[in-house]
């Protein structure tokens, strides 16, 4: 079986959580606790490699890929220490809108310093992409970056790699954008990584548990803080639009009647810089059970926010190039709906899971 070569676009704490983990995952290294699937389609972690990179900060520009993921402002969980050199180096990226004004107002160790290198046009990355022969783009641009991550698609599009789309910019659950993917017979999955076991997949199971068992849902809240680049560029509410949808339809879509918006608030909360990347969810249910007895459910969830996502992401990886074996174009929807929060077509994490293991089988 051939390798996975893949292209990441943003070196952040998630993007070091992959890294680490393909090195953590290779083959004889360790056990393989915390991985969904060793194997899919008949690729392993371990057939997953590096070739192309871009990011926008100074201290991780021209730099090694396996050195640039340990740089500032990243602050994620080093499991993996040795991370051998991948022989591909950090490009300097397009900015766009992937940097928001506030960020110049924190210290340099927690917020993006922005190279002054060159940044590149549409065709130089289209360039990079067919050169080293990349199958997949994965998406780890800043929330709120909705213009770079039209940028980077359309690259994608052009250069015929498929396209994961980790962050909530609607793009495969957007109908424009996925009739482009589609027309241009590139794969896509997205929009808006899920979590391994995180707030948005234990709130949603814990909706559907209320459905199930009969007991009326009234209200509902989820909120999160956490100290890493995600939560400090957060922190300017005007870019959680999609971010406060995306979470919020990941948990009305499976609910047994549509909460009023005032009965439901979902979303970051703030930004606690010593958390680093530890995500505290709060959360709290109220309800309704026989004979319209209330009862409320409370719960407290602490996870290291990104190594939470490598995993999802190491299965989405493998999803894309199965697809682009295939010849499948556009969205893969069993994986969208499974690994995303913000899919084109919402369903129960019970049939997104059997939908995406029979799209496996099928490979």
């Amino acid at each position: 079986m051939t390798s996975i070569r893949i292209a990441v676009v943003g070196i952040g704490n998630c993007a070091s959580s992959l890294v680490q983990g393909l090195e953590y995952y290779r083959e004889g290294t360790n056990d393989t606790v915390g991985l969904m699937h060793l194997e899919m389609g008949g690729y392993r972690p371990s057939d997953i490699k590096v070739v192309a990179a871009w990011d926008v900060d100074s201290r991780k520009v021209g730099k090694d890929v396996s050195e640039a993921i340990f740089a500032k402002p990243n602050c994620t969980a080093v499991f993996a220490p040795g991370v051998q050199p991948t022989g591909t180096i950090v490009r300097m990226g397009a900015v766009l809108d992937g940097v928001a004004d506030h960020m110049d107002e924190y210290p340099d160790e927690r917020t993006f310093l922005v190279a002054n290198d060159a940044q590149p046009s549409k065709e130089d990355v289209i360039a990079e992409l067919k050169r080293s022969g990349a199958d997949v783009l994965m998406n780890y641009l800043p929330v709120g970056s909705q213009e770079a991550t039209e940028f980077y698609a359309q690259c994608a599009i052009e250069a015929g790699v498929a396209f994961v789309n980790n962050i909530p910019v609607f793009i495969a659950s957007n109908p424009e954008w996925a009739a482009k993917f589609e027309a241009a017979g590139v794969p896509i999955i997205g929009d808006d990584i899920k979590a391994q076991l995180g707030a948005t997949i234990v709130h949603r199971v814990l909706t559907d548990l209320f459905a199930k068992r009969g007991v009326k849902l009234d209200r509902t809240y989820q909120l999160n803080t956490g100290g890493n680049t995600d939560f400090l560029n957060m922190h300017n509410h005007r870019r959680l639009a999609s971010k406060k949808i995306s979470k919020t339809e990941a948990v009305q879509s499976v609910a047994a009647e549509r909460l009023s918006d005032e009965n439901v608030h979902i979303g970051p909360s703030d930004y606690v810089p010593w958390q680093n990347d530890n995500k505290v969810c709060f959360l709290r249910m109220e309800g309704q059970l026989f004979g319209g007895v209330p009862m409320n459910l409370e719960l407290r969830l602490s996870v290291e926010d990104s190594p939470n996502s490598a995993g999802v992401a190491i299965d989405m990886i493998r999803c894309a190039k199965i697809a682009s074996d295939r010849g499948l174009k556009g969205v893969v929807d069993p994986a969208s709906a499974y690994f995303c929060k913000h899919p084109r077509h919402q369903v129960t994490d019970d049939q997104a899971h059997e939908a995406v293991e029979q799209f496996i089988r099928a490979a």
